[in-house]
């Protein structure tokens, strides 16, 4: 059985934590896990795919439109002011810390980065959120090639191939953590509505072999040390009908872009198809 936290793996660092918490709790439930990086370029979808999947995160969008769904293991709650004791995230819009920009229309007519198409926080989302100012026009002048992780989309920004992206909220803090200096370069103009943030799944039938270390995990001292480092206060296990909005909302989004492009030019893989969750 694996278990991977790729997702949410947004330094080396933090990488090297989740293994540390994902190999305790696996010994603390006695159980063999084997834990992967799985780190880019390989395909996330290929992991989300394997059939031996014992805790592996995976975004709640593709996990809310997958048929069959993966069984939820647990989700975190970050430990975090704004997320109120729940296991919720959303998406921070991200400028140059220098930028002329002070709020998100002050980026139209420029470049936005998404990281991919199937993609809650790094795409959905800020669609959803968009919708609400485009009246019929393009909004921005270029969506540019998928940017795959929050690092990505962060980088964008400050390497100058955007002037805008989205950010889960959660691995944006992480990295403010744990590289304080690559967050400095950029300010938050906009945030999208709190969502359920990316659970851990589990592959049929294999839902129970860690669920319930991961929900005592917090009263282990050495796990509750590790938690604290990666913002986690601790775990709970979601309901799979709390990811159906994210469902509902891309599909809404979807409908609405395909009559009204976000961008005159975009990369191929955010094109307008009908199958996709698209602009």
């Amino acid at each position: 059985m694996i278990a991977s936290a790729r997702m949410y793996s947004v330094t080396l660092t933090v990488g090297t934590l989740w293994r540390r918490l994902l190999e305790g709790i696996a010994e603390r439930a006695g159980q063999p896990v084997d834990v992967l990086d799985w780190p880019v370029p390989q395909p996330i979808a290929e992991l989300w795919d394997k059939p031996d999947k014992a805790a592996v995160f995976m975004c709640g969008l593709p996990f809310s439109l997958a048929s069959p769904q993966p069984e939820l293991v647990a989700a975190p709650v970050p430990a975090l002011p704004r997320s109120h004791g729940r296991a919720i995230y959303w998406s921070e819009l991200i400028v140059c810390a220098d930028s002329a920009f002070h709020q998100l229309s002050d980026t139209f007519g420029h470049r936005i980065a998404f990281t991919t198409p199937d993609s809650q926080s790094g795409y959905a989302a800020p669609l959803h959120l968009l919708m609400q100012s485009a009246q019929g026009r393009p909004l921005y002048q270029e969506i540019i090639a998928p940017r795959i992780t929050p690092y990505g989309a962060l980088a964008a920004v400050t390497e100058g191939l955007a002037e805008v992206a989205p950010i889960d909220s959660w691995a944006f803090e992480l990295m403010r953590r744990h590289n304080p200096d690559l967050t400095a370069r950029v300010r938050i103009v906009a945030s999208t509505e709190p969502t359920p943030l990316p659970p851990l799944v589990a592959s049929l039938g294999q839902g129970q072999l860690l669920a319930g270390a991961f929900l005592a995990a917090h009263d282990d001292p050495v796990l509750k040390l590790v938690m604290e480092a990666l913002l986690i206060e601790r775990f709970v296990r979601p309901q799979a009908e709390s990811y159906s909005i994210l469902k509902q909302r891309s599909e809404t989004a979807r409908n609405f872009w395909r009559r009204q492009p976000l961008a005159e030019t975009a990369d191929p893989a955010f094109a307008l198809v009908p199958d996709a969750v698209s602009p």
